[in-house]
């Protein structure tokens, strides 16, 4: 076979391997440079494509092709050797022909292909002929995989009266068998469960609307979808997938009163806004499509008013305006509803709302009495003589019976000293003069309540202005300072002055001002009217000496414009200070002060240096006092002092700090009462001791010790009231040689023998040769 019969051959093996991935035409396209490179040494490979069915199962190996050089001359001297992928154990190879066969059951889903590596080599050189060439081997799909709906189970929505055609949703299946081989990874939809109402696209699974559907008449659907492989031929597998399909709502419907005819009623005595009725108007709707507004159309509108409850769709009826059952005892309104969202697409088929007719009967009740006026406005003139009439107040019974009203006064109790009412009729009359002045305006509550039924109450507000009369003069609406010059010039203004007046003037208060007629002839002053409510005093000579006339009492005269005018006088007083040009006012003050004394400037002068003197010798004094502060208090005693003071320091004053008092004077009665004689220990003491040289702290015994002198300890009178410490030691009982120690000995050391140390050992001799009996003098 020559080389370009082989080249075609490697090309048809190529185009025989559709769809495969990148990898593996990559390493196809490796296997024909191969090949050509190896047809330029005039050597090459003879193969033919190589496929093995997957799911395959013989007891017999399966031939799938054969590799075979073209230097092979059938003689048995090459040796066909397999390696890669699978070599041994999917795929065997006949070493003497390159005849390749499968060995065990394939799965495409897991590996679509292998990829292996031939050699042919002399038997007797072991030298190869050809050189290694890497081939693949592609497992060839059956339908052996089921189709998978993996995103079931389906949920979808669209709106009810979608028209025919409408795409609901889609489903999509998948197929692990090879989609580019054959038909086993082929789909095709149909419907199993749905009709008439939907429909399905067999090769895209898209679910259509067969036709128009009403939410309100079924607002779910159940679809099952079946998709089958091999396009639904004989032997193919399927799967199915549910789609839950709900209609959401527009708007189609209109609002519809189940009654044509309401009937209600509201007592005479119902507040304002009190709720009346529901009216209830239904709609096949939901959400926002059933939501309506209610309105009332009726001459009667004034009357009620109607909202709407947004959570129930009711509407409820309420009372805009009180009602009368003595002026009009039935209503009749007419309530509409409305959607409050159309969709204009319905409309041909009508107005979305409805109306209904509703009957209001108005309840009788014994109603309280009803005043003429709310607020009562009343004046009279200040000063009005005691029992005269102010005003009237009025109410009835609005009910059939017209029982009799009783006025009182109920809130302004305090009132009654200036006004009674009468309880009759109530006339409100003066009970003593009144004086706009302290008071302009009375309020005060007044009730009327029902003589046959006290509980009905009803309440009116009474105000009462107190008209002006002009009975307050004018007067300075403060104590003027005034001062003169002694050589104050003539014509000179030493003060501008005003006046007040406590009336009230309409037109605006106007006053006049004037010297009095005893001071008119005068010299001294002059008064000039501003005609603005001021005026001005001048000086009527020359020159003034505080010696003739220290002070200067002017009487001015002023008068208001009222009906009757009042006049009023009211004294200026004039100092004279001692000033050329400008006053001085302190020093003019001061002057002032001293003449109503009586006393002179010398005189004043000298009582200054007097109080001078006072201080600065109370300055002094104080100043020694707090030097003498800074000395140690006490210095002169210290020493008596000193002989009942007991000092107690914290490092321990010893025994003789108690001996300045009585210690057990500190003691509780209780401590003397328990106290017991300290018991002559020294015998108990060696015996104990020796005894918990053999136990330890730890024993019994020990510790009836340790408690007992703790014990004693705390009830002795003779130590001081504080903690102390008393240690008691312990050797162990390791030493042989007990206890060195003298503590509670009995006997004097001249006493004690220590002939026992002469048996401790050589480490005690020389010990034992100081204190043991047989030592000799010159020891």
């Amino acid at each position: 076979m020559n080389s370009s019969v082989l080249l075609r051959l490697m090309v048809m093996m190529v185009q025989l391997w559709p769809c495969s991935p990148s990898r593996q035409n990559s390493r196809a396209q490796d296997a024909v440079q191969s090949f050509t490179a190896a047809r330029r040494v005039k050597r090459g490979w003879l193969w033919e494509p190589l496929f093995a069915t997957e799911e395959q199962i013989s007891p017999h190996p399966v031939y799938i092709g054969q590799l075979k050089s073209d230097l092979d001359k059938q003689d048995g001297t090459l040796q066909y050797i397999l390696n890669g992928e699978g070599a041994g154990s999917f795929f065997v190879m006949d070493e003497y022909n390159g005849k390749i066969y499968v060995m065990q059951k394939l799965d495409r889903e897991k590996k679509p292909f292998y990829t292996l590596r031939a050699q042919a080599i002399n038997r007797s050189t072991q030298l190869p002929v050809e050189p290694e060439s890497e081939f693949i081997i592609k497992v060839r799909d059956v339908n052996d995989n089921e189709p998978q709906f993996l995103d079931g189970p389906y949920v979808a929505t669209v709106p009810e009266m979608s028209p025919e055609g409408t795409s609901v949703t889609q489903v999509t299946a998948t197929d692990a068998d090879d989609p580019s081989y054959g038909n086993s990874a082929r789909l095709l939809y149909s419907l199993i469960q749905g009709q008439p109402y939907f429909s399905v696209e067999p090769k895209t699974g898209v679910i259509r609307m067969a036709s128009e559907m009403d939410r309100e008449t079924k607002d779910q659907y159940l679809v099952i979808i079946q998709a089958k492989d091999m396009v639904g031929q004989p032997g193919a597998f399927s799967a199915t997938a549910t789609v839950t399909i709900n209609l959401s709502d527009i708007n189609d419907n209109p609002p519809k009163f189940q009654q044509r005819l309401y009937y209600m009623r509201v007592s005479e005595e119902a507040p304002v806004g009190a709720t009346v009725g529901t009216v209830f108007a239904e709609d096949s709707d939901i959400g926002d499509n059933a939501a309506m507004d209610y309105f009332i159309e009726a001459d009667s509108s004034d009357v009620f008013h109607i909202i709407t409850n947004n959570e129930t769709q009711e509407g409820i009826v309420l009372l805009k305006k009180r009602v009368d059952y003595e002026s009009r005892r039935r209503y009749s309104i007419q309530v509409k509803a409305v959607n409050r969202y159309i969709d204009e697409r319905f409309l041909k088929e009508g107005l979305f709302e409805d109306t209904t007719l509703v009957k209001i009967n108005v309840e009788d009740a014994d109603e309280p009495p009803v005043f003429t006026l709310e607020n009562y406005m009343m004046e009279i003139v200040e000063g009005a003589m005691t029992g005269a009439l102010v005003g009237v107040v009025t109410a009835r019974d609005p009910d059939e019976a017209d029982s009799p009203v009783r006025y009182s006064i109920v809130h302004g109790m305090h009132l009654k000293r200036l006004f009674s009412l009468n309880e009759h009729n109530g006339a409100i009359i003066t009970t003593e003069p009144l004086d706009r002045e302290i008071a302009s305006w009375h309020n005060f509550t007044v009730t009327a309540t029902e003589t046959r039924n006290p509980e009905k109450i009803s309440e009116a507000n009474v105000y009462i202005q107190v008209l002006d009369v002009n009975d307050n003069a004018p007067e300075f609406p403060k104590s003027y300072e005034t001062f003169v010059c002694e050589n104050a010039v003539s014509g000179q203004q030493i003060q501008s002055i005003s006046a007040v007046d406590q009336d009230d003037s309409a037109e605006g208060h106007r006053f006049s001002f004037s010297l009095a007629q005893e001071d008119a002839n005068s010299s001294h002053f002059t008064v000039k009217d501003n005609q603005d409510n001021t005026a001005g005093i001048f000086t009527g000579k020359s020159g003034f000496r505080r010696e003739e006339q220290f002070f200067f009492y002017l009487p001015i005269l002023i008068q208001d414009n009222g009906t009757p005018p009042l006049t009023s006088t009211n004294t200026l007083t004039v100092t004279v200070c001692d000033c050329d040009t400008e006053v001085n006012t302190f020093y003019c003050r001061y002057g002032a002060f001293m003449y109503s004394l009586g006393l002179s400037t010398e005189a004043l002068v000298a009582a200054l240096a007097c109080i001078l003197i006072f201080l600065v010798f109370f300055l002094a004094i104080v100043t020694i006092r707090q030097q003498q502060k800074k000395k140690p208090p006490f210095s002169e005693k210290m020493e008596e002092f000193r002989e009942n003071i007991v000092s107690y320091d914290d490092e321990g004053g010893g025994e003789q700090d108690t001996e300045a008092f009585d210690i057990s004077a500190l003691r509780t009665r209780t401590v003397m009462q328990t106290h017991r004689p300290r018991k002559k220990a020294t015998s108990e003491i060696q015996s104990l001791y020796r005894q918990s040289l053999q136990v330890g702290p730890d024993s019994a015994i020990f510790r009836q010790f340790i408690s007992e002198k703790l014990e004693e300890a705390n009830a002795d009178p003779s130590v001081p009231p504080y903690d102390s410490l008393q240690t008691y030691a312990f050797e162990g009982t390791g030493s042989l040689a007990g206890s060195l120690s003298s503590l509670g000995s009995n006997t004097s050391d001249a006493d004690q023998s220590y002939d026992y140390l002469a048996d401790w050992g050589p480490h005690f001799k020389q010990l034992a040769g100081m204190y043991s009996s047989h030592r000799t003098v010159g020891d």
